[in-house]
This record gives C-alpha cells, sequence and structure tokens, in this order.
C-alpha cells in the first residue's frame, strides 16, 4: 500500500492537470459509468463530532473504486487540529486490496477548485481579464489558482467580511507562482469585487447572499462552490433567472444540499426546468455552451465522491511513476 502526503499530492498533481481530470469525472458521471451510494454520517455526540464515509466507484478502461472518510470536529482548532481532517482510501479494483492512503484534505481542496475551473474553462468568456473570489478561507488559494489557470487573468478582487482576511492571503501568496502573475486587490466591499468582473467564483459558508445580482456585468460567468448544505445560501437567487445556462456538478445532489437552490424552487421563483443540464454533459458536447458574449452563465456544486476516486487514481498512477509516497506492506 502507497501512502501519500499533502505536500507530495501538490507536487504531483497540478491544477491545469487536476481540472482536465475533473471534466472527465463529471463526464463519466454523467454517463452513468459511476456508482456513488449515500454518503453515511456518523455523529460523535460525547466529542461534537461526526465522521463521514463517501464511497465510489468508476467505470472506465480501469475501473476504480475508493472512499474519503472526512471528520467534522468543530473543537479541533482549540486544540492545534484541523477541524476537517479527511483520508482517501483507494481501493484495486481487481484483487480488492487497499492500493494507496492519502491524505484527503489536500486532494478535496484541489478537487473542488478543480471543479469551477473546469466550468470556467468550459463556459467563461476567452477574453476574460477581471475576477472576483469571495471568501479568503481555507478554499480560497485553490479557487484563486483555477480560476487563473483557466483564463489568463489581468486582476482579480478578493471580497472576505474580514478585510483584514483578504491581505493576509494576499500576502501569504502574492509572491508565488501562479499568483505572482495576477495583480490581487482586497476588496472594501462586494460591489468593488463585482463590478466588471468576468468571472466571479463564491466560496463561503454565508447563509445569505454574498453579491448582488444587480451589480454583475452582461457576459459575466459565476461559480457557486460554498453552499453545500440546506441553510447556506450565497448566490443571489436572482442571477438564476439572469443565467443563460446554468450546469450543476450532479443536480440530484444540488437540488438536496445546497439553499442556492433549494429556497429559490420552494418559493416558486425558479423552476428546475431552467437547469440547463450537469456540467458533465457540457463536457461530452451532448449540451450547449455559451452562445454570446453578452450570455451570463452559472455553475453550482456541491461536490461529488466520483471526483475524490478520479483524483486518487491519477495520483496513485503519477507517484507509482515518480516513485513518490512510502510504499508499507500490513
Amino acid at each position: 500500500m502507497l501512502v501519500i502526503s499533502g505536500e507530495e499530492i501538490r507536487a504531483l498533481y497540478p491544477m491545469k492537470d487536476a481540472i482536465e481530470a475533473t471534466k472527465r469525472a463529471f463526464r463519466l458521471f454523467t454517463e452513468g459509468k459511476t456508482h456513488v451510494p449515500l454518503r453515511t454520517n456518523l455523529a460523535v455526540r460525547e466529542n461534537n463530532g461526526q465522521v463521514l464515509f463517501m464511497p465510489a466507484f468508476v467505470g472506465d478502461e480501469k475501473p476504480s473504486v475508493g472512499i474519503k472518510i472526512v471528520s467534522v470536529y468543530v473543537d479541533n482548532p482549540a486544540k492545534g487540529l484541523p477541524a476537517v481532517p479527511s483520508t482517501v482510501l483507494l481501493v484495486d479494483a481487481g484483487n480488492g486490496f487497499v492500493k494507496a492512503l492519502m491524505n484527503g484534505t489536500v486532494l478535496t481542496q484541489i478537487r473542488t477548485g478543480a471543479a469551477s475551473g473546469a466550468a470556467t474553462d468550459l463556459l467563461a468568456r476567452h477574453d476574460s481579464k477581471i475576477g472576483a473570489l469571495f471568501g479568503a478561507g481555507g478554499q480560497a488559494e485553490f479557487q484563486l489558482e483555477a480560476m487563473i489557470t483557466a483564463r489568463t487573468l489581468e486582476e482579480v478582487r478578493i471580497f472576505d467580511p474580514r478585510i483584514e482576511s483578504c491581505h493576509a492571503f494576499i500576502d501569504r501568496i502574492k509572491e508565488r507562482e501562479p499568483f505572482s502573475k495576477v495583480r490581487l486587490v482586497a476588496a472594501e466591499t462586494s460591489d468593488e469585487a463585482v463590478r466588471g468582473a468576468d468571472i466571479i467564483t463564491a466560496a463561503t459558508t454565508a447563509r445569505r447572499p454574498v453579491f448582488s445580482a444587480d451589480s454583475v456585468k452582461p457576459g459575466v460567468h459565476i461559480n457557486g462552490v460554498g453552499s453545500y448544505t440546506p441553510e447556506m445560501q450565497e448566490l443571489d437567487p436572482r442571477l438564476l433567472n439572469l443565467a443563460g445556462k446554468i450546469y450543476m456538478d450532479s443536480i440530484d445532489a444540488v437540488l438536496a444540499e445546497s439553499a442556492d437552490l433549494i429556497n429559490p424552487l420552494n418559493e416558486k421563483t425558479f423552476s428546475r426546468e431552467s437547469i440547463t443540464g450537469e456540467l458533465g454533459e457540457l463536457a461530452a458536447g451532448t449540451k450547449p455552451g455559451r452562445a454570446s458574449s453578452e450570455e451570463i452563465t452559472l455553475f453550482k456544486t456541491v461536490g461529488i465522491a466520483v471526483q475524490d476516486v478520479v483524483a486518487a487514481e491519477e495520483i496513485f498512477r503519477r507517484a507509482k511513476e515518480k516513485n513518490a509516497g512510502r510504499d508499507i506492506t500490513f
């Protein structure tokens, strides 16, 4: 069994390659070549935590099986520990043995960034120059990297209600590649971040919209990443009626989990029939992309286990090729 660290994953799996692998994951999911059982959530109330088990099977020329274990322990930071530790197990589909154990936290960060990167690559205007990023938390670096990997941007404005978090985030990454090639600005207001932006990515835990639909320009592409529970709503619901194309990673998952869609549907200000399709259909060429430079496009993701397994298989393959990781025997 190969053990692969987060640092090794970062070196083995650059964002550009992760974006292409994610397109493939979404395409296989939409084509029905995957099996994703419902995730199991075990509450550990004595320690104010929960442990989630997320398995998936990916059937392709070479089948893949894996499971991600994600724990959410809100008291961990006070103990100097991450609040959401994660591990991925990759199983050899040929014999059932576990063939890899890897850092699930870094894998998840990359694959989540790559999802919005895939949508941006497929839907955003090719002449996009200005980006806006909402949220300066744990996903910010990977969402920003995906945005500037998918399009050659000149400026990205970053907004967080805690302006000091924006400044700290920018100071931490501004000298590193690929971030040093882009002008990074800490926006004072959400309107300042959005006005004139060609690409907008929201990756927050907000329970109310983080920017107004009135502020977006024609032709903008919007990624909604952060609303992954029925209580979280970071997108202005009016955006759904402004968008000419609306894509999701999994329509069923988004409609079950995200208030960005649940609330407008319940309030009857939006209908399911207005959803264009799943991003895998666009990646496969069976659904249409951007129709004009003025069309607004929107992508909503809550994450699916297929992304984890496809990413893990690719990381494992590269680790074997480059003799990375640590091989252990039980």
